[in-house]
């Protein structure tokens, strides 16, 4: 057996950021920007009013207030996407809309609340009233009241976005605002995934008394699809090397290969026998548990190097080794360079019996915040087969080989799997659950 610290170094010895594409901006959300981007213009373009109300110049309005009001005459109306034809000249105000550019001669907006005149909606672009009114003003205005200037958001040629960073939702409107329909990212990984075993029936059909559903598939598929890559459902291979054969004929124009089962010791465990006839055999044991049975290595199409993950065919093991391995695989090769889970310290509420010799154990747990502490108890039985502990759980616990037993009351560090309810991005600690997922 190797520990976890070096399969892992091994495994992502393997792979590499992958080549750049032009994506869409939708496509884009997750992905590792590949350029740097500058602002071709000014955001906001031209000095525009953040409030709906008057624009004025702020010396007509000295002295004004509720008891002694200014009067001034209003000559036009202007809405956003329009521009004003006229000037604010001594004694005049212009009513505009937010987002609309500021008249020429004018220095500061009075919101309608300050005047005697409720708010009224503009008309069509911008025109000269066609009969002459007057406007009261309750408080003075100083220049630059409510005026947003131009570039004060971004600045012609300013570099917005960093190449390396990670697109999110705010960057994907950023990016439209400068106008772009496409970015430069590097591209998703595409992941194969085959399930291998004659007990094995596909969902969604009549299954026979003694089979089971192939579950592996479909929650491996979910990872990868959450964690950024695009997942290749390949189906079911029978226990023998050419029905494995097959399936990995079609798995090789992936970016890596991930199966399921078959890498016991058993008579029908037939992936290892494959990866070492065809590929190459890195190692198939890890110190942990659940997944301790855990082969990995390579195939070879053409010159390309194919990564492959063995991972065991119980399901717990399965979506564990994939969350520990498989998870930084997709990260590095979608050029993400961090790709840490995080870890804090809590209370365990019961006792946790490890039940190991030298293999680091992986409880599955509900962390729970109360008083401003975190407090962690198990999700039930922890079999490797019990599909519901990981159902159940926002997090695990990796015990070490030489503790043995953890007793309530003590602390220990929980690694988070949902950080605020499933959201990857999630960074506030308070949107943990307050209550366990148990049904």
């Amino acid at each position: 057996m190797i520990s976890i610290e070096e399969a892992l170094e091994r495994i992502l010895s393997y792979v590499d950021v992958l080549e750049v594409e032009e994506a869409p901006l939708l496509r884009a959300l997750g992905q590792v920007l590949a350029e740097d981007v500058r602002s071709p213009f000014d955001i906001p373009p031209l000095d525009n009013t953040a409030m709906d109300g008057y624009a004025v110049r702020a010396e007509d309005t000295r002295g004004a207030s509720p008891v002694r009001p200014v009067e001034l005459e209003v000559v036009g109306e202007v809405a956003a996407g329009y521009v004003f034809p006229g000037q604010v000249l001594p004694g005049t105000a212009v009513r505009i809309m937010t987002g609309a550019p500021i008249p020429a001669g004018a220095d500061a907006v009075v919101p309608f609340e300050d005047t005697d005149e409720p708010f009224q909606a503009p008309p069509e672009g911008a025109r000269r009233l066609r009969r002459r009114q007057r406007v009261r003003i309750f408080r003075q205005a100083a220049p630059g009241d409510n005026i947003r200037r131009a570039g004060e958001d971004i600045a012609r040629g300013q570099r917005v976005l960093r190449a390396g960073s990670v697109l999110r939702p705010a960057d994907i409107a950023v990016l439209a605002a400068l106008g772009r329909a496409t970015v430069r990212v590097v591209r998703r990984p595409v992941v194969a995934i085959v399930s291998t075993g004659d007990e094995l029936v596909p969902v969604g059909r009549p299954k026979p008394e003694n089979k089971i559903y192939d579950s592996n598939a479909h929650g491996l598929a979910a990872l990868v699809l959450r964690y950024g890559g695009v997942p290749r459902l390949l189906g079911i291979a029978r226990d023998t090397v050419p029905a494995l054969r097959a399936k990995l004929d079609r798995a090789l124009e992936a970016d890596m290969v991930v199966t399921s089962a078959g890498v016991s010791r058993g008579y029908y465990d037939v992936v290892k026998e494959v990866l070492a006839r065809e590929g190459e055999v890195d190692f198939w044991t890890v110190a942990m548990k659940p997944g301790k049975p855990l082969a990995f290595g390579c195939f070879y199409r053409g010159e390309r190097r194919v990564p492959h993950l063995g991972l065991p065919g119980n399901p717990v093991s399965a979506l564990l080794a994939f969350e520990l391995f498989g998870r930084p695989a997709i990260f590095k090769m979608m050029g993400k360079r961090d790709w840490s889970r995080p870890r804090i310290t809590a209370i365990a509420e019961e006792r946790i019996d490890t039940r190991t010799d030298d293999r680091v154990f992986f409880a599955r747990c509900v962390v729970t915040r109360r008083h401003g502490r975190y407090y962690a108890r198990l999700t039930g039985p922890q079999g490797s087969g019990i599909l519901t502990s990981m159902v159940y759980a926002n997090a695990v616990t990796a015990i070490p080989p030489q503790k043995r037993v953890v007793e309530p009351g003590e602390e220990i560090e929980v690694i988070m799997l949902d950080w605020s309810h499933g959201e990857e991005w999630g960074t506030e600690p308070g949107f943990l659950a307050r209550e366990p997922r148990f049904p």
